[in-house]
């Protein structure tokens, strides 16, 4: 199945030189970045308030965790719709729209929370995460005009804009809440005005800035040139692709349900939550502070290489646990090498994934590797729960030893591609 040829975008213009391709894609960075940085704002005030909201609708804290697995299932059944809009449309009907079923989604979650009404509390927290998948998306809007010389580069500098957005995110509750009193919002609701300009100015920047539409040019490109241009048109390599997949998928789970389980495993253990929240907060710091150094190192080395290298931090991360657990220095190592490890597979993973695909077939993988990693991810976190209760936390990261030798076994599919 070939791509629609109606994708010309009235933006694009008439076909582009290697100079202004140039210019386009840094443009287009810059533009990705800055929408990262709005989306991660959105979603970290979002998040910070899930867990509280679900258990004070409800009446039970153990239903607390559901607004989390929402999110991630909405980012699941909406990461391939949102790709084939992409593949129709471009880029930046995609971007904007999941964004904009986010805001209907912070719609719902305040009606809900001032109905007390649990059902629609979680609705919205599914429609919210639409917003995910397009942060997801975005990093794959990085490499759609990149070169094989720079797309993991190009793909890392949109995931590193998420760290600002992490980091402002969760701090904008505090004073959320006091503009939220003065506006008579329900209770602990006010930080989610800070998710709606968030998501009105990302949905605007996306529909306003992001011209030429990425995709959409490079589709005219490999039109234009007849599909010979090293720089934009790749051979199918499907067994490789579908590595890319797994690495990136085996990453998140691995990361998804030790990162689930560490706040209780440390407050058990006696740390406070300023310990706890340190220590998230320098996992989160590893995800995606570091992301451009292993876009460099993918460029260089070559995209399997850093996955490997992400595995092997990943196995140095599952050592410190088995071997000191009852440490929170040690446990707060090891969640740093957890992050750094995530970021290195997932960057080169998706350099490798969107290299590997035919341009026929890239977005359409693209969706499909968000959804699976978002709901595999989904089912590790529920699962990491009964996991630390039968088997402990050095036991819970010992499990992830299979995922991370499978993978290993796997790497020789994914060096065809490189």
């Amino acid at each position: 199945m070939t791509e629609p040829t109606a994708l010309a975008d009235r933006s694009t213009g008439p076909e582009l030189n290697a100079g202004q391709l140039a210019a386009v894609q840094r443009r287009t960075i810059a533009i990705l970045a800055v929408g990262q940085i709005l989306g991660g704002i959105s979603f970290g005030a979002t998040v910070s308030l899930g867990a509280i909201l679900a258990a004070r609708i409800s009446g039970d804290d153990a239903l607390s965790g559901l607004a989390t697995a929402s999110i991630t299932l909405g980012t699941a059944l909406t990461a391939v719709p949102l790709a084939a809009l992409a593949r129709r449309r471009g880029r930046r009907p995609a971007l904007a729209t999941g964004m904009l079923v986010a805001l209907a989604g912070v719609g719902l979650v305040i009606t809900a929370v001032a109905l007390a009404m649990f059902p629609l509390l979680l609705a919205g927290f599914v429609l919210i995460g639409a917003g995910q998948a397009a942060n997801l998306q975005s990093r794959f809007a990085a490499a759609d005009l990149a070169t094989d010389a720079s797309r993991a580069r190009d793909l890392s500098l949109v995931v590193w804009a998420t760290t600002i957005g992490a980091v402002l995110g969760p701090n904008l509750v505090g004073p959320g809440e006091l503009l939220g009193d003065l506006v008579g919002m329900p209770e602990l609701t006010g930080p989610y005005l800070f998710t709606i300009i968030g998501q009105l100015a990302g949905i605007a920047l996306y529909l306003v800035a992001l011209r030429p539409d990425p995709l959409l040019t490079a589709h005219q490109v490999i039109a234009a040139r007849s599909a010979t241009s090293d720089e934009i048109t790749h051979v199918d390599r499907p067994r490789a692709a579908a590595f890319a997949t797994v690495a990136i998928v085996g990453a998140h789970v691995v990361m998804v349900s030790i990162m689930a389980m560490t706040p209780i495993h440390l407050v058990h253990h006696g740390a406070t939550l300023t310990v706890v929240g340190l220590t998230l907060s320098l996992h989160i710091a590893g995800m995606y502070a570091l992301s451009p150094v292993f876009g460099i190192l993918a460029d260089r080395w070559g995209r399997v290489p850093t996955i490997l290298l992400g595995y092997a931090i990943l196995a140095a991360c599952v050592a410190v646990i088995a071997l000191a657990q009852h440490s929170t220095a040690a446990v707060t190592v090891a969640l740093v090498l957890l992050g750094v490890g995530w970021s290195a597979a997932t960057v080169a993973g998706a350099a490798l994934l969107t290299e590997s695909s035919a341009e026929t077939l890239r977005t359409r993988r693209q969706g499909r590797n968000d959804f699976w990693m978002s709901l595999i991810g989904a089912l590790g976190a529920i699962g990491a729960g009964s996991a630390l209760g039968w088997a402990g936390f050095n036991g819970l990261a010992l499990l992830a030893l299979p995922v991370l030798v499978v993978v290993v076994l796997l790497s020789p599919l994914g060096r065809r591609a490189s």
